[in-house]
Order: C-alpha cells, then sequence, then structure tokens
C-alpha cells in the first residue's frame, strides 16, 4: 500500500532511512545518520504542514518498505520544480514498489502544478538509474567525483523529469 506518511510513522520511516543508509548507495554512510524518533516525528509534522513537500511511504505486512520525499520551493522562479529522494528497503527491491512510489509522487506533482522534478543518483547505481528512466527521467549532467565512497571519486548524474 503506498500512503502519505504520518506522525505516527517515525519510529518505522526512521528504521527504514537507516536500512536504506546501510545500502551504501544514499548520500548518507551506513550509521552517519544521527536522528532519533522525535527528531523524525518532528521532521514529518514539518512536512506535512508544508503545501511544497510531500513523504509518501509504502508499506506491508505493518512495515514500511519504501519512501519517496518531494522537496519543492517557495520561490516564484522555483515554484514549479522539486527535488526527490527515493529509497527501498533492500529486500524488497525489483518488485515495483519504486514505481508505485513515483506514480503517488507524480500525482501529488500534477495537483501542485509542477513542472520540473529533479534528483541525483550515484553514477554505479544502475538499478536506481534504470527506475528513473523508466519512469521518464532523463539525464542532464553528471559531476564528476562529487562523492567519495571507499576512498573512490564516484560521479552522481543529474536527472529531471518535464511535467506536461
Amino acid at each position: 500500500m503506498i500512503r502519505e506518511i504520518s506522525e505516527q510513522d517515525a519510529e518505522k520511516f526512521l528504521e527504514l532511512l537507516m536500512e536504506v543508509d546501510d545500502s551504501g548507495l544514499m548520500l548518507f554512510e551506513p550509521g552517519e545518520r544521527t536522528s532519533s524518533v522525535k527528531k523524525e516525528a518532528t521532521k514529518i509534522s514539518q512536512f506535512l504542514a508544508n503545501p511544497h513537500t510531500a513523504i509518501f511511504v509504502s508499506e506491508e505486512d505493518d512495515r514500511l518498505t519504501g519512501y519517496i520525499i518531494g522537496i519543492g520551493n517557495t520561490l516564484k522562479r522555483k515554484q514549479h520544480a522539486a527535488y526527490i529522494v527515493i529509497g527501498i528497503r533492500s529486500g524488497y527491491r525489483g518488485r515495483g514498489i519504486g514505481t508505485k512510489l513515483f506514480e503517488k509522487l507524480f500525482e501529488w506533482a500534477k495537483q501542485r502544478r509542477l513542472k520540473r522534478l529533479e534528483l541525483t543518483v550515484i553514477a554505479t547505481n544502475e538499478p536506481a538509474y534504470h527506475l528513473y528512466k523508466k519512469v521518464g527521467f532523463q539525464v542532464e549532467g553528471e559531476k564528476i567525483g562529487s562523492l567519495i565512497i571507499n576512498g573512490e571519486a564516484v560521479n552522481e548524474y543529474y536527472m529531471y523529469k518535464w511535467l506536461d
């Protein structure tokens, strides 16, 4: 089931974030995220109160299995755009959850009359890259050596999707 997050999800959401971080495919290194259930509940509350942001989660058997975050902008010149972050629990990847999360986010974006969605992806994260291409994102640039992972410089792709 795909639904909007609630403050009651704070503990499960923090657990999900930390597990996704442990994959090594996100900006946070494994164990680097310093948060608490209380901090996550506050962040969720702030997101829910802000019409320019959204968090949707996938849930299966009372367990959060994935999330997608849309972060919009209040500046007039950027109100048409939102930055996207998505993460799927490792045991649930490849089952269509990412596609369903994007579909829900696209509905949210269209309701808000957004025109541009953007994200970055580690160039070596091929499953995520293919998901983003599948749902209509295109590469518009590459950040060379933007991250250091395991002592190695790694590139990121800038990707966007234009909504009609």
